[in-house]
């Protein structure tokens, strides 16, 4: 078999590049390990860029989204029972879009069906080949099966646990990482969310997060030990956690109810550079993590998706070599600053073990936030990512 683009990773950031290369003509297929349900029952993020949403909509995905979507102007900043709202509409001009990267998901997945799209679920052994020459091609299993798909590229979006990024030799590759030693236990309940906006707490018992994937289903975080067990927390412990570091007013309208998911996420950054190696091209986790603080790890997938569709498109229709050679300068441009900021946000709002000097420079960093309108205005704009146009 052959195809223009082989696209491994059914996720985000695979499916929408998929869909965008089929709007302009472009032959793809994707490859991806787990099955679709698998796929499209991950809980993920769900606060979205106006970028991510224009290139949502430009990929034709958006009717569902448009319908149930959250429209949301702001966030509230707590720290230590005092609240201060950033109002990112008056601040920038744009809010964000509250809508889960599991609907997401399932919109791409009917769209790309629905067109006739070649998905592949279920692939075992993938191996990516010759991409370093001028004739890649992509080997895996399917049902017990061998295949081989000859292609012109290889795009690979298949997380940070994947076949492309290990597929590149280690002397042609670089790796930034940090890590720290908590994590975020997420639960996901049938209940409706204690604010209209999210609450982002820094608290001295840890931070603590309200967010929300509809007006009926909420997700809530709190801080913990990465090496903790979902078994030390029982839906009770959690609640009860969650009042004590969100202000009193939002504890007070707090509506529990039994966990529909629950897990223990890490908290780190990692960076690959470059994000291109011949005719291979890295997108979404398999190039790059941010900590969630910041919202940043679904959009940035959605805009290397973005950007990587231009300039394929660009390629087979004018023979324009610009934007494949740029692609990982501009991308990791973009990836730099995103990191920036969620590692700022993450380190303003968590609890550091036994760090009195820190626990004052967070309260002295939230009080030039909640009194300066141009510090203000930094978090709104890097929250919202209208500084993105210029990568």
């Amino acid at each position: 078999m052959r195809t223009q683009i082989a696209i491994i990773g059914g996720g985000p950031a695979g499916l929408l590049l998929s869909q965008l290369l089929h709007k302009e003509g472009i032959d793809n297929v994707v490859l991806e390990r787990r099955s679709r349900a698998y796929v499209e029952g991950r809980i993920r993020a769900g606060v979205l860029e106006p970028g991510t949403v224009e290139l949502l909509s430009h990929a034709g995905v958006a009717g569902r989204m448009r319908r149930e979507a959250l429209n949301h102007d702001g966030i509230h900043l707590a720290f230590d029972g005092r609240s201060q709202r950033i109002d990112f509409k008056a601040l920038t001009g744009a809010g964000v879009t509250v809508y889960g990267q599991t609907s997401i998901t399932e919109d791409l997945n009917e769209a790309r069906t629905a067109a006739g799209g070649n998905l592949v679920f279920e692939a075992d052994d993938v191996g990516l080949h010759g991409f370093d020459g001028t004739r890649p091609s992509v080997t895996y299993r399917k049902d017990g099966v061998a295949h081989e798909l000859a292609c012109d590229f290889i795009a690979g979006c298949d997380g940070s646990h994947g076949v492309s990024r290990a597929s590149v030799p280690e002397r042609s590759i670089r790796i930034f990482e940090r890590v720290v030693p908590f994590g975020w236990l997420g639960v996901l309940s049938e209940t409706p969310p204690v604010a209209d906006e999210l609450i982002y707490a820094r608290h001295e018992r840890g931070f603590a997060l309200c967010s929300m994937r509809s007006r009926t289903r909420s997700r809530y975080y709190v801080q913990c030990p990465v090496t903790d067990s979902l078994e030390a927390w029982p839906d009770a412990r959690f609640w009860d956690e969650l009042r004590q570091r969100i202000p009193e007013a939002d504890a007070a309208r707090l509506v529990t109810g039994p966990s529909v998911e629950k897990s223990i996420a890490p908290l780190r950054s990692f960076v690959a550079e470059p994000m291109r190696f011949g005719r291979l091209f890295l997108a979404g986790d398999a190039a790059h993590i941010v900590p969630p603080t910041g919202a940043k790890g679904l959009n940035l997938a959605c805009a290397d998706a973005g950007m990587l569709a231009a300039a394929f498109v660009a390629h087979y229709r004018n023979g324009d070599e610009s934007g494949l050679n740029a692609y990982s300068e501009r991308c990791l441009k973009r990836v730099w600053r995103a990191v920036r900021f969620s590692w700022w946000f993450t380190a303003l709002t968590h609890r550091f073990d036994d760090d009195p000097f820190g626990a004052r420079l967070q309260q002295a960093e939230f009080e030039m936030i909640a009194g300066s309108r141009a510090a203000a205005t930094v978090l709104a704009e890097n929250y919202v990512g209208i500084s993105r146009a210029s990568a």
